[in-house]
């Protein structure tokens, strides 16, 4: 409860008030840390959806190709954010992340605003034949090349950083567990309705007034969050980059290697370990021993220099260089409970399959459009969000009269057990679905609409949401609280690429369904066509392997033990 009447008594507070002028970091920065990425994700999310048919009709494109440079795209724009955090952990810093990746966005959206304005800038075709009177020139095709990769660059920047640039802003005093809890929530809440307003407004925008206008809106969006966070600067703090994460790991590797055939001592007698200046840790922890051979000095006059570093840093490590290695080790078996829901969530595409073969009408006159359905799940998360941090955690603290809330670990298996109902869920609506299809007549009509509703599918985008919103929010907290401050870049990435490495597994188990279940001449379950195929089977499967990783996911949360912010 003392969190919540904390965040709420910050907007009494003005932003950038002359009273507090010169003290650094707080509250009053976290709006314009997440106005700049929630307006990246606005921009960058606007403008996908209808991408493919501006290269295709504007650039002359084939389907196919338009596809896989837009596929390219998305995923680049999901791997920069993991370099982006190694670089603003090892080298750069975050603030200093942020800016980049905020005038790379920028100038990316410009570019491509650009080719809509100028007509030199991409080859004149017929929107209507797909036809152009030549190939497009490498001119063109270089300066929408170097617009796209601007863009990714840019996510790269923005994303890997803004979540761990917000938790530097608060005091030791404010890192309570709820207050930083209540700043995730705030943080996916804004970026989740900002991607909700891209894939709706922008997109509407984009097929009602022209390319000019759908794309000169992500600029000015860009361009207002860019400006924005560059006027906070003398506000922010900005933590300075201690030690290079990669070559701190890389020694301890290595020093652990060299000193293989140490004997290893359960105390730090006359000082056996290599302890870094002011630092809390007194000897290595037990778990992953054979590291801890890193970090010992087998000759004082030797391993040392006169002010007490190491002479030889590939030879000997500090004890905080080894527990932080241990600390990233450790945390992998939890993060790879999250690719299996990463999985669930990827099967967006076969749900607008679905939904376009069902009746989507709200009324007679209003037909909800089959690629909207995914708005539900993000107003779903939002709603979750709210409803848990203003109204769960208030009144049952009040009721236990202390407060209470769920913690990283919980909320991860409550995310992977929702999002294991979810696809249970749409294997369920895909049977009915499926066996109306045949008793219709419809088993050879992919495209034939039956008499069954799609609101049928919103169980399982509810369900979706709620994952979504409990299990990242989950992950997230869980990585930026056992991984050390040194890499809180790296930890607010390690989800985006558990979703990078999940779209893998879910094209790989996809691949072998298709092949496996069409031995034989028989019919795919994932069949081209949808009334053939068995995708009820398909989303069983789904179901089964997310259950398995749920109870994966419980042995490896228990072999971890308490989290930092439970041990006592």
């Amino acid at each position: 409860m003392e969190s919540i009447s904390e965040i709420e008594s910050v907007i009494e507070e003005p932003l950038l008030s002359k009273q507090s002028s010169n003290a650094k970091g707080g509250f009053r920065t976290l709006p314009f840390i997440i106005a700049n990425e929630a307006f990246e994700r606005l921009a960058s999310l606007g403008l996908m959806p209808n991408m493919i048919l501006y290269l295709t009709r504007e650039y002359g494109m084939q389907t196919a190709g338009a596809t896989n440079f837009l596929l390219l795209w998305s995923a680049a724009s999901n791997f920069t954010p993991f370099i982006g955090a190694v670089l603003a952990d090892s080298y750069v810093g975050r603030y200093s992340m942020i800016a980049f990746g905020s005038v790379a966005s920028l100038l990316g959206m410009v570019l491509l605003w650009l080719t809509t304005l100028i007509p030199l800038s991409k080859p004149l075709c017929n929107q209507f034949t797909d036809s152009c009177d030549n190939s497009p020139p490498t001119i063109h095709l270089l300066i929408l090349h170097s617009s796209f990769a601007l863009m990714s660059i840019g996510a790269g920047g923005i994303r890997s950083s803004s979540l761990a640039f917000g938790v530097d802003q608060l005091s030791k005093s404010d890192r309570d567990p709820g207050i930083q809890e209540s700043y995730f929530s705030c943080y996916y809440a804004a970026v989740s309705m900002a991607s909700l307003i891209g894939l709706t407004v922008v997109v509407y925008i984009q097929d009602y007034m022209g390319w000019t206008v759908g794309f000169g809106i992500p600029v000015i969006l860009m361009l207002i969050a860019t400006v924005s966070f560059f006027l906070a600067s003398p506000f922010y703090v900005m933590a300075e980059v201690k030690r290079n994460m990669l070559s701190g790991i890389a020694q301890v590797l290595v020093a652990s290697y060299k000193n293989r055939f140490l004997q290893l001592s359960h105390e730090n007698e006359d000082g056996t370990y290599h302890l870094e200046k002011g630092s809390d840790l007194l000897m290595p922890t037990e778990k992953l021993r054979f590291l801890n051979k890193a970090c010992i000095i087998r000759n004082p006059l030797q391993d040392l220099t006169p002010e007490g570093r190491a002479s030889k840093p590939w030879n000997l490590c500090t004890v905080d260089q080894v527990e932080d290695l241990k600390a990233l080790v450790k945390v992998v078996p939890i993060w790879s409970t999250g690719i299996m829901m990463g999985v669930n969530m990827s099967q967006g595409s076969f749900l607008v399959l679905e939904a376009s073969s069902m009746d989507r009408h709200i009324t007679s006159n209003f037909e909800i459009p089959a690629g909207s359905f995914i708005s539900f799940m993000i107003v779903s998360l939002v709603l979750w969000v709210i409803i848990y941090d203003r109204i769960l955690v208030p009144v049952v603290s009040k009721i236990r009269g202390y407060p209470t809330r769920l913690g990283a670990k919980q909320k991860i298996g409550i995310g992977l057990l929702t999002s294991c109902a979810a696809i249970a869920s749409l294997a369920i609506v895909e049977s009915i679905r499926r066996k109306i299809a045949t008793e219709e007549g419809y088993s050879d009509e992919a495209e034939a609409v039956v008499k069954m509703s799609a609101l049928w599918l919103l169980p399982r985008q509810i369900l979706n949401g709620l994952a979504e919103g409990s299990s990242v929010i989950g992950q997230n907290e869980f990585f930026l609280t056992e991984l050390p401050p040194s890499m809180s870049s790296l930890a607010s990435t390690l989800n985006g690429l558990g979703s990078s490495v999940a779209s893998l597994v879910a094209s790989f188990i996809l691949s072998v369904v298709e092949r496996v279940s069409g031995i034989g001449g028989h019919e795919s379950w994932v069949s081209s066509n949808i009334n053939k195929g068995h995708y009820d089977y398909y989303y069983s499967l789904i179901c089964a392997l997310s259950f398995l990783n749920y109870i994966y996911f419980l042995y490896c949360s228990k072999s971890y033990g308490p989290c930092k912010d439970r041990r006592k």
